[in-house]
């Protein structure tokens, strides 16, 4: 085989893997489960090095700030390198097929085919390098024809990427007056004790906020990486709130709460299930106990405060127990490969909430007692 050939098919080989790529990445609506894509491999070989630099990062808030540059900076990288290869595949074609071009200055050979193939990729049009034969001109318009079409790909995919983020974080920045920041199963349990109608509408919003959860990152697993606002939220723990929040309402209510408890924890559970698998993480029981029976109890003498009824003993205990097994080795996998803290069931300390430390809150600080007292949150009357 000679060189020429095999240049050529290497091109054509390049080509056709960063079309299929491209698909499955931003057409195709559907979870992609092989192992050995390019894509696959970039995200995991830059997370890793990414990973790497910044834990060598002095201070939790700059590492959190390098970690959240990594999800838009990737996808950005990921652009470029398909780019780079399909620019690097047509020129070895044109390069194959005898580089048949003109040139105002300067010498044939790959260099030449390089410099070709990048300025039609980006449809330039300088004029200072022109094919010259047919197979040449049929390489040029096709080049062309496929970066305006994948530029066009590009420019389309983005607001589609930042609508699913936006929805997705949407209900995360609502959950900081529910159930506090971090958001813990306890805050949340004992903010809406006063009202059960609350919290079963709370349920069926996060129902469906964890359908769609698992249909955007499955359809688009990039989403994964983007962090929200504040270092003490994530999709991660919200969705961990939530299965925790779940799993004792199954166990300990009745009635339409406990009901709509179950459809949540269903769905809930689905997304962590399918996000750990398509990420390749391999599932682990977590290093500490999340719930202790101080706060099981905390959580109950709450219920008991407002009078809500609920089941209770040995039997209730191990339900909330064989549940808890159904999710929680998967929330600490993913917790893992994505470099977030899996919240407690209870706080671990006392913290306060984000929308208390913007810089309206601080000048309220110093405002009037009336004033102030007009922007706190009643918790525990299931309007928080």
């Amino acid at each position: 085989m000679s060189a020429h050939l095999a240049a050529s098919l290497i091109g054509i080989a390049l080509i056709l893997l960063i079309l299929r790529d491209a698909f499955e990445t931003l057409v195709l609506p559907q979870t992609v489960t092989r192992r050995f894509r390019l894509t696959r491999l970039y995200y995991v070989m830059t997370w890793f090095l990414w990973t790497r630099f910044t834990s060598l990062a002095r201070g939790e808030k700059r590492r959190q700030a390098a970690l959240t540059i990594f999800g838009p900076l990737s996808l950005l990288g990921l652009f470029t390198v398909w780019a780079m290869i399909l620019i690097f595949a047509f020129a070895l074609l044109q390069w194959g097929f005898g580089s048949h071009l003109d040139l105002v200055r300067g010498v044939a050979g790959f260099g030449a085919d390089l410099y070709m193939s990048g300025t039609t990729f980006f449809t330039l049009g300088l004029g200072d390098v022109t094919p010259n034969s047919l197979s040449a001109r049929i390489l040029t318009v096709l080049e062309a024809g496929m970066g305006f079409g994948f530029l066009a790909l590009v420019i389309g995919y983005l607001p589609v990427l930042y609508q699913a983020f936006s929805r997705r974080e949407l209900n995360i920045s609502l959950l900081d007056a529910r159930a506090g920041s971090p958001p813990t199963a306890e805050e949340l349990l004992r903010r809406h004790s006063a009202d059960q109608a609350a919290f079963e509408r709370l349920l069926a919003d996060w129902e469906r906020w964890a359908a769609e959860l698992m249909e955007s990152h499955l359809s688009y697993p990039s989403l994964a990486y983007y962090r929200s606002q504040h270092a003490n939220q994530s999709w991660l723990a919200a969705l961990s709130t939530m299965l925790d929040s779940s799993a004792f309402a199954i166990a300990s209510f009745d009635g339409p709460v406990g009901r709509q408890a179950r459809l949540t924890f269903a769905i809930a559970r689905h997304a962590v299930v399918d996000l750990a698998q398509i990420f390749h993480t391999v599932p682990r029981a977590p290093e500490v106990e999340r719930l202790t029976p101080e706060g099981l109890a905390r959580i109950r003498a709450q219920l008991s405060k407002f009078r809500v009824p609920y089941r209770t003993g040995a039997d209730v205990d191990q339900k909330i127990l064989e549940l808890r097994k159904l999710y929680e080795p998967y929330l600490h996998a993913l917790g893992d490969r994505f470099w977030f803290t899996v919240p407690d069931w209870s706080p671990s300390s006392a913290r306060v909430d984000n929308w208390r430390t913007s810089a309206w809150e601080k000048i309220t600080n110093a405002a009037p007692g009336k004033v102030r007292a007009e922007l706190e949150l009643h918790e525990g009357d299931g309007e928080a």
